[in-house]
């Protein structure tokens, strides 16, 4: 009879991985008989209808589909407690598991390539965990031991944030929010709009899909004094402007009900959210949902992040140009994106912002994506390259210093990043 196991996740500038597993052992051990050549462990991915999950054999081999299942690497091991946390000796062990872009089985979610939008959602990882070395001798000794029932999944990000059902979401969308400590007065709200992917029915994929729990995070935090995040979810696209399809007509069909939403949310919390520190922003569909929401509401926000945002600039007349130039605006692009090409949608529409007059218009423009932080390598052992199109990695890590023109961004004469230059905008 197989012995218990939890699961343990973190979401990272990639998304959500599982990082460790956490064994319940028949006895405490310590540190010094662990190894990690004890254990062997092997993963099924499950999709949400239970079955073998199905993904590309590469990035090259997109429509060659094989089951989602294999041996992960094991890169550390410890004593713990229950949620994973080191200890000099327990009842638990946490086997660390080698994780990222370029290592199989590693990720918490998947992309349903099977529809239009792709949305992504939470797999189940099914672990069988089987030592293979004996532990220790004598009455002492652990032979033979065999670990295949989750007892648990710790995913301490993603639990930081509530989740909001609507009722009728052709009124108010269904959001993902965070409610920050409540003291010292009234707290600013950026609401996040997410990116094609993040759509759909699982609300907590809008803030775990990608690394939006960092907002969460205590340094950015203080630097608001305490900042609510409401993410709010579309169920098909932001782009969808009826059709139910991508276009480049520069509308949509969730602009109202989207800004219902941030409203009905801001009555929940009236007391505490300060009307004139409301910022906006998102990635991808959700820059171009930024976007969308300036150009129709200009003096709704305090100021407005656009990420790789897909609105053709084309599709933006001169009488939106005229109301956004005053708004506090930074573009955050990188000149490799090939889904969202620069020249066509945030480049050109930054150009005609200064050219207009535009004093607190910003753009951090990336010649690439590269990681600088979660230590994911490539095959050769490089820091990982991102896709161009990624460049919300950066800005979530506050990476975002170099105006335009290279030069720092500075507010009252000091060099500030992104999300320092959003936590001092106001009406």
């Amino acid at each position: 009879m197989g012995n218990m196991y939890y699961q343990v996740i973190d979401v990272t500038d990639f998304g959500p991985y599982i990082t460790k597993v956490i064994l319940a052992m028949p006895r405490v051990m310590d540190k010094a008989e662990l190894s990690k050549d004890l254990f062997n462990v092997y993963v099924t991915v499950k999709d949400r209808f239970g079955d073998v999950a199905k993904v590309p054999k590469s990035f090259a081999e997109r429509d060659i589909l094989v089951p989602s299942e294999g041996e992960r690497e094991i890169t550390g091991i410890y004593p713990c407690d229950i949620e994973g946390n080191e200890q000099k000796s327990g009842r638990f062990i946490a086997l660390e598991l080698a994780y990222g872009p370029i290592y199989k089985c590693s990720s918490a979610i998947m992309a349903d390539i099977t529809t239009l939008n792709a949305h992504e959602y939470y797999t189940f990882s099914d672990y069988k965990i089987t030592q293979v070395r004996s532990i220790g001798s004598g009455a002492e000794m652990l032979s033979d031991l065999l670990f295949d029932k989750c007892a648990g999944i710790y995913n301490p990000k993603k639990d930081r944030f509530k989740d909001y059902k609507s009722e009728d979401e052709e009124k108010v969308l269904r959001y993902g929010y965070y409610v920050p400590e409540l003291n010292g007065g009234k707290k600013p709200l950026i609401v996040w709009l997410h990116g094609a992917g993040e759509g759909g029915t699982q609300t907590c994929i809008t803030y775990t899909g990608n690394k939006v729990t960092e907002l969460t995070e205590t340094w950015v935090q203080d630097k608001f004094d305490g900042v609510f995040i409401l993410v709010p979810q579309c169920p098909t696209m932001w782009l969808d402007d009826g059709s139910g399809k991508y276009g480049d007509s520069g509308n949509s069909k969730y602009v109202q009900v989207l800004k219902n939403t941030i409203d009905q949310f801001i009555s929940r919390y009236s007391d505490v959210i300060d009307m004139d520190r409301i910022y906006v922003g998102g990635d991808s569909n959700g820059g171009f949902m930024t976007m969308r929401m300036i150009m129709d509401y200009p003096d709704y926000f305090a100021a407005a992040f656009p990420i790789c945002e897909a609105m053709l600039d084309e599709r933006i007349d001169e009488l939106h140009i005229s109301k956004m130039k005053d708004m506090p605006i930074w573009f955050t692009h990188a000149a490799n994106d090939p889904i969202v090409v620069p020249d066509k949608y945030a480049v050109p529409t930054y150009e005609r912002l200064i050219k207009a007059g535009a004093s607190n218009v910003h753009f951090t423009y990336w010649d690439k994506i590269v990681d600088i932080h979660a230590g994911f390598k490539d095959a050769a052992g490089n820091p990982y390259e991102y896709l161009g199109h990624f460049a919300w990695i950066p800005m979530l890590n506050d990476d975002c210093k170099l105006d335009y023109n290279g030069e720092p961004v500075k507010f009252d004469g000091k060099e500030v990043t992104l999300i320092e230059w959003l936590s001092k905008q106001k009406k």
